[in-house]
């Protein structure tokens, strides 16, 4: 008896310790999926480091210690670049309106950076970047601002670094940025044109303009700020504003007709003008002249009629013509060889090459250094250029060309050859679109065929030991590159998950370039020959990029294509200009300038027999031109005509109207296309008590998978989904500056949710004491919006939900079968719809920069509200933090549906951070792809930097990760099954024992 009740007990055993491991290994793999592993950074994300367009370059190459160059950018970035590789060594990113004006070096370690016309100064350190001081200085009125370090400055005194601005002087100190003197020169419109210290003085000369008209000269004393002596004269002419300075006591500026040069000669408190006449010394003279800011000793260099010409000034009354150099072109800077020899840099175009020269001041025509290079004609034309030199093994000079191209990309050319080169158009992204990559073809392996069966089998125990975390950081930093080379993220194809896409962006200097998501690596670049400056177009301005051709999957003929979207000009009265590019090869191909404006775009949502998508755009006369032009575009844009209707925001008006199309009575063949708005409605807000602060609206694909939500009571609300809903918010005009620039009484804030068909108001709510800056996110059925509550003194969140109550009475199944039930009704935005909403108000931690909402494939996913914060990372914030039905207390029924308890503030998880540690610099927006697998969305970020990852708002409930291993599950399985084998062996054996007892 006792022999048949032992077996069943040591099964059950078995199968409770299984079962208990199961849970177990359970537990911790969803307690600890939340968090990132060390060895998982890199593999679904990737972050790279831009600096933007360089303005300022200073060179520090010192017999010890790393060659570096310091940039200043567009960007407002001040960055430390290795001169060997382009690396960056640090990297700062000042504030979105702190311009950097001029950047130095000071006593070999210091970097000093003047921003903000003229009103900051700050000092870095030069090894690791980290800031030693910041000095804030008085400017009365924003002017041209100079730095002034002294080249000759003895490292361990406390030497004066000069800043002027305005009709001020400061003199601060290099240790520690104090004010040592001040001096405002009493001269109402002063306007100090250039600064120089004479050799071996103590004396600093400033020279300036007075109005038009006037010319001054000013020696003050370098240590105490006291005005030596002063000099003025008047200059019947006038001047434009624009001097050069060529020797110590001699400038030379344009006249008010910028048709002649007028030579300036001071000394001893006498100053002579003498004009010159530009007919005299270039025969063919023709146009305005522009003087270069190129410091030059004895030397100056002018621009007439797209071409440079190189003037020698041999005294007060002698130019000698040098060079002519035809555009395009550029000059660099005079660098000091030596006490009485100076060298610049010529830079030149010939169709693909660009041709360097190199000359002395002391020999104007011949060449110390004479080179020629091929040029990626996608760069465009070289625009800034600035030189450095070295010695030589053999002790003549060699030469280092920091470059800047017209695509905002930076390279290095020593020897005759691009040592590095750095695509930093990346950091001024203005729009992105994303394009699927090709289907891979039949007889091509997907997955990479191991060569070693050594190497697999090291391969997976190093998996195996990281898996049970007893890998050693070096044996970490293997699986990391293990999985990293057998990944098929970087392929060139598509996947069955749709992680692998081609992200293409549009920057502000018109170049397009497509990223590919696995690695962010440039796949392919274009620059646009229509956002290029030209004859018939002088200030070309990129505004978006669209998918244009996207060819259904059987046509494998056919690449898609992106419309890119310019202007000739700023204004919104410019015309417009069209290119068409592959979004596979990067070819160009159609580009061409409109015939009208471009004011708003607007993609339809029907493509025609070719699957070109229609797009209307409209110009600033209010009349919509279709794209493309052809018959059976038209065709399809007829049929739907009537339910095409758009809005437009006059933010400066307060005004908001909503439009319809009409066609003409009378057409003739050229204006087939060109259709006339017909105004529908307006909403004016009163400019006495308010202002628009923000809009925003739902994205057009966006996937709404049910309009039912069961709550907790088992009744079903039905979403008011309208993809012409439009959320304003508006503030009082005292509370539209900065926070705290009105009291709590002054400050309101109004939401509302209106209708662009209609024009009807929704919902409209009123947050008191409550200003801007504000942000907005619309989706589904809700709108979350971010700003700032002055009486709590912290950042509230609040979100509005809509839901349709024509549509609540869904229980007479009958009239549902019989297609009488209100749910089978016609819907008509013309009707005033029956709608309920729901709001909520949280207090929320940190300032926002932006905001997005993930978006999936069939929108069955949870959503997650995606929040860019002012440290320029990426939160995820799950949206059932933000449902307006969260109570104190929530009954049974509604935690099973899974409200949360209601709390004053949101919760921030540090795991919530998309970015991890990282920091995507100047965070500027958020854009959310979605994957083929619903639990996946693709996340793009860009500022300055570029971040992207992949994110799982209801986790990967769809999928196995790609670092599962297959190998440790079957290794568990066969030692599952031995164990089974190796149990029942051994109870057989004991039963047996027990039978022969």
């Amino acid at each position: 008896m006792s022999s048949s009740h032992l077996r069943p007990r040591t099964a059950m055993a078995i199968r409770a310790r299984l079962g208990f491991v199961i849970v177990l290994s359970l537990f911790f793999s969803a307690t600890l999926s939340t968090a990132l592993y060390e060895d998982q950074v890199g593999l679904a994300d990737w972050h790279h480091k831009y600096i933007g367009k360089v303005k300022h370059a200073v060179f520090h190459t010192q017999k010890t210690g790393r060659k570096r160059v310091v940039v200043s950018t567009e960007e407002n970035v001040v960055a430390s670049l290795d001169l060997r590789t382009g690396f960056i060594f640090w990297r700062n990113v000042l504030g979105k309106n702190d311009h950097i004006d001029q950047v130095d070096i000071a006593l070999g370690k210091y970097v000093v950076t003047l921003s903000s016309g003229g009103s900051i100064l700050r000092a870095w350190n030069l090894p690791d970047g980290q800031m030693i001081w910041e000095s804030t200085l008085p400017v009365s009125t924003p002017s041209k601002s100079s730095l002034y370090v002294l080249a000759n400055m003895n490292v361990g005194k406390d030497n004066l670094i000069l800043v002027f601005g305005g009709s001020s002087i400061h003199a601060l100190s290099s240790m520690d940025g104090q004010i040592v003197w001040r001096k405002e020169l009493s001269i109402d419109s002063l306007e100090i044109q250039q600064i120089f210290q004479p050799h071996d003085s103590d004396i600093i000369n400033v020279v300036g303009f007075v109005g038009s008209s006037e010319f001054v000269v000013y020696q003050i004393s370098y240590r105490t700020g006291e005005v030596m002596q002063q000099s003025k004269a008047s200059f019947e002419s006038g001047f434009c504003g624009e001097a050069s300075l060529v020797f110590d006591n001699l400038v030379v500026a344009l006249d008010a007709s910028k048709s002649s040069l007028v030579s300036i000669s001071f000394k001893n408190e006498v100053i002579n003008f003498h004009q010159i006449n530009l007919s005299d010394l270039v025969p063919d003279f023709s146009g305005k002249v522009t003087l270069l800011p190129l410091k030059f000793n004895g030397m100056l260099a002018i621009e007439i009629a797209s071409s440079i010409l190189l003037l020698r000034v041999k005294g007060a009354n002698e130019l000698e013509f040098v060079e002519k150099i035809s555009h395009p072109f550029a000059v660099s800077d005079a660098l000091p060889l030596s006490k009485v020899q100076q060298a610049f840099a010529i830079l030149q175009h010939d169709e693909s090459k660009i041709h360097f020269k190199v000359k002395s001041d002391n020999d104007l025509r011949n060449e110390i250094l004479k080179e020629t290079i091929q040029m990626d004609s996608q760069r465009g034309n070289i625009e800034k250029v600035f030189i450095n030199n070295y010695i030589r093994t053999d002790r003549t000079h060699g030469f280092r060309f920091l470059v800047v191209m017209e695509d905002h990309s930076l390279l290095l050319i020593q020897q005759g050859e691009i040592v590095w080169s750095r695509e930093d158009g990346l950091a001024s992204i203005v729009d992105s679109t994303t394009s699927e990559l090709p289907v891979e073809k039949e007889g091509v392996s997907v997955a990479e065929v191991e060569h070693n069966l050594f190497e697999w089998l090291k391969g997976h125990l190093l998996k195996l030991k990281g898996t049970l975390m007893l890998a050693s950081p070096d044996e970490v930093a293997a699986i990391q590159a293990i999985r990293l080379k057998s990944s098929e993220k970087n392929k060139m194809t598509r996947d069955h998950n749709g992680f692998r896409k081609l992200i293409i962006v549009l920057t502000r200097a018109g170049k397009v370039l497509a990223l590919h998501t696995g690695d962010g690596r440039v796949v392919w670049s274009v620059l646009l020959p229509a956002l290029r400056r030209s004859e018939t177009c002088g200030n070309p301005f990129a505004l978006r990029v669209y998918q244009w051709q996207v060819p259904h999957h059987h046509a494998m003929h056919e690449n898609p294509s992106v419309l890119v979207v310019g202007r000739c000009g700023h204004g919104f009265d410019a015309p417009g200009i069209f290119s068409i590019v592959d979004s596979y090869t990067g070819k160009v191909q159609n580009s061409f300038i409109l015939e009208h404006s471009v004011s708003h775009i607007m993609p339809l949502p029907l493509t025609d027999s070719t699957e070109q998508r229609l797009h209307l755009i409209i110009d600033a006369k209010l009349q919509a031109h279709l794209y493309p032009k052809n018959s059976d575009s038209l065709k399809h844009f007829f049929n739907e005509m009537p339910n095409i209707y758009w809005y437009s925001v006059e933010v400066e008006k307060n005004k908001i109207k909503g439009y319809s199309l009409e066609s003409k009575a009378e057409l003739d063949t050229a204006e087939e296309y060109v259709f006339q708005a017909k105004e529908l409605w307006s909403i004016i807000f009163p400019s006495e008590s308010e202002k628009i602060a923000v809009t925003a609206t739902r994205k057009m694909n966006e996937i709404v998978h049910t309009q039912a939500k069961v709550v907790a009571d088992q009744d079903v609300m039905y979403k008011y989904i309208s993809k012409n809903i439009l959320f304003v918010a508006t503030v009082s005009p005292k509370a539209a500056g900065e926070i705290g620039s009105a009291t709590p009484e002054e400050a309101l804030l109004y939401a509302y949710l209106i209708d662009t068909v209609s024009g009807r108001i929704l919902h409209r709510v009123c947050h008191q004491g409550a200003q801007g800056p504000v942000h907005a996110v619309v989706s589904e059925n809700w709108v979350v919006y971010h700003y700032f509550n002055l009486r709590a003194h912290r950042y509230e969140m609040s979100v509005i939900e809509i839901y349709d109550q024509s549509r609540a009475d869904n229980k007479d199944v009958w009239k549902l079968v019989l297609g009488k039930h209100n749910l089978t009704a016609p819907v008509s935005l013309y009707s005033r719809p029956d709608v309920m909403v729901k709001s909520q108000s949280y207090f929320f931690t940190h300032s926002v920069k932006s905001m997005a909402v993930t978006a999936t494939a069939k929108g069955i996913t949870s959503k997650q509200l995606l929040v860019g914060t002012i440290g320029d990372q990426v939160l995820a914030l799950d949206k059932r933090f933000l449902d307006p039905r969260r109570s104190v207390n929530p009954t049974q029924s509604e935690k099973e549906e899974g409200i949360i308890p209601l709390t004053d503030s949101l919760p921030i998880v540090p795991q919530s951070y998309i970015t991890h540690s990282l920091q995507v610099e100047d965070l500027r927006s958020m854009v959310t792809i979605p994957a083929k697998l619903e639990s996946t969305t693709l996340v793009f970020s860009y500022g300055v930097d570029l971040f992207f990852t992949r994110i799982a708002p209801s986790r990967t409930y769809d999928s196995l990760t790609e670092d599962f291993s297959y190998a440790l599950l079957l290794i568990t399985i066969v030692v599952l099954v031995a164990a089974i084998f190796v149990t029942w062996a051994l109870s057989e054996k004991k039963e047996l024992k027990e039978k022969w007892r």
